[in-house]
């Protein structure tokens, strides 16, 4: 009895785990770039990450417009490391999220396809289809952003980018709904 209860309930976390959430496109602001070389290198760079499906810069704006695979596990951490390491950094990343009935607590927290979710001007919402979000973690947005962000949160799941989640130390995205 207490291996079919288990099986239930690993089949219906896999069941809305496929569902729950999928990143579909983002802007990718970079600062930094001063010409196309150094765009074409981040571009580059980008293009190796397997849950890219692909990379459009546009030099006026100094974005990149990624395109994800359906499906795919996407890593918003490995996005930055792959600006890092073109040389360049990221001034701003701003996504459509699409999310299937997804519960925000009273402290802004959704736990998504095993991402922890921490949405800054939302509370006790439900999200539903498509929604833009600009991700406003360190390293993401501007060091004078992040400082002035900080100072009104006042949490350390935002100064570190971690918290105890169900007992288990997490990465913690923080992000403001547009």
């Amino acid at each position: 009895m207490k291996t079919i209860k288990l099986l239930s309930i690993i089949m219906l976390f896999f069941a809305v785990k496929v569902s729950a959430q999928q990143i579909l496109t983002a802007d990718l602001q970079v600062t930094g770039l001063t010409c196309s070389m150094c765009s074409k290198a981040t571009q580059k760079s980008l293009e190796t990450l397997g849950f890219i499906n692909s990379v459009k810069p546009d030099l006026n704006k100094n974005i990149f417009v990624l395109t994800f695979k359906k499906g795919a596990d996407i890593n918003i951490d490995l996005i930055r490391k792959k600006v890092q390491d073109a040389g360049f950094s990221v001034g701003g990343l701003t996504a459509d999220f699409t999310f299937n009935q997804i519960k925000v607590d009273e402290k802004g927290q959704a736990i998504v396809d095993g991402n922890v979710y921490r949405f800054v001007n939302a509370k006790n919402k439900t999200l539903n289809g498509t929604v833009k979000a600009s991700v406003v973690d360190k390293n993401f947005i501007s060091g004078s952003a992040f400082k002035k962000q900080s100072a009104t949160l006042n949490s350390d799941a935002y100064t570190n980018g971690t918290a105890v989640v169900n007992g288990k130390k997490t990465r913690v995205y923080h992000l403001v709904l547009s």
